[in-house]
């Protein structure tokens, strides 16, 4: 069974389409929780950003700046928030790697961020363990 966003970005689901290329597509988000919030896609199936092969994932970020731009310069929006989650551990839904896009507006009320519960590590016993 082919999944959602591949039926989105084959034409096979209907969609309210932002902007589409030869690779990518970009749609709005149908739960309708904000404004504007949109969804970017690579065309090809890839699962989440450990499996993107680095064309495919220059693809996709050039056209999430392309309608990240169009949004503050043409849309009346100041700023974006850009979001993701890869793996099921970081809470992806949809098992094709995607960006959301939040536009935002000055003083929209809109608080993006998470609340974290804090570090249970130091930065020094982390950076030994995530330094490439």
């Amino acid at each position: 069974m082919e999944c959602l966003f591949c039926g989105i970005a084959n034409g096979k689901v209907p969609n309210y389409t932002i902007f589409k290329d030869e690779y990518t597509f970009a749609f709005l988000d149908i739960a309708n929780d904000v404004d504007g919030h949109t969804i970017i896609i690579p065309k090809k199936h890839v699962e989440n950003i450990v499996d993107c092969d680095s064309d495919t994932l220059m693809r996709l970020m050039n056209t999430v700046q392309r309608v990240s731009t169009y949004f503050i310069e043409n849309c009346g929006y100041h700023g974006v928030n850009i979001l993701n989650a890869s793996g099921e551990a970081a809470q992806q839904s949809i098992q094709h790697f995607h960006i959301h896009i939040i536009p935002r507006k000055e003083k929209d009320g809109i608080d993006a961020w998470p609340v974290f519960g804090g570090a249970r590590e130091s930065a020094e016993v982390m950076l030994t363990k995530l330094k490439l």
